[in-house]
């Protein structure tokens, strides 16, 4: 399934998302940032994309790691999962987060996150005196997994 996705450059060096393969559920986000970046160990720092999107409406822009980035540089999105609102014109920013205890550097124009489109649900939530029953019930935190 493709779609298109309007996207505006706010700095002239910034660059469109790309998907890596045919069958990738992410596109990946370059740093726009006029010099390296270094983060230090626990430190987050907003990286900036230079660009807008503007999605459709019932979709959002899911922001994810990169599992290299993550698993070889500790760096990831602080929040694990950015999330851009079909409504959100603004800047597409990366607050990335260094997990780990060396100083990491990001480079101009380094791939820092993918970007998923993905569509979503606006729930209507009603208030109830009880809820149905299940067999799990109200185990949660490792309550389905083995003994």
């Amino acid at each position: 399934m493709h779609m298109q996705v309007k996207i505006k450059k706010l700095n002239s060096d910034a660059q469109l998302p790309v998907y890596g393969s045919p069958h990738a559920a992410g596109a990946d986000l370059f740093a726009c940032i006029g010099e390296d970046v270094t983060v230090q160990p626990h430190q987050t720092v907003m990286i900036p994309t230079g660009l807008a999107v503007e999605l459709p409406a019932g979709y959002a822009g899911f922001i994810y790691a990169r599992s290299g980035l993550a698993s070889k540089r500790d760096l990831a999105p602080a929040n694990k999962v950015g999330v851009v609102d079909c409504d959100y014109r603004g800047e597409v920013k990366v607050a990335l987060h260094n997990h780990g205890e060396t100083p990491r550097t990001v480079a101009r124009g380094e791939r820092i996150a993918q970007l998923v489109v993905a569509p979503y649900v606006v729930a209507r939530f009603d208030e109830a005196e009880e809820l149905s029953d299940t067999v799990r019930g109200e185990g949660g935190f490792g309550s389905t997994g083995s003994r």
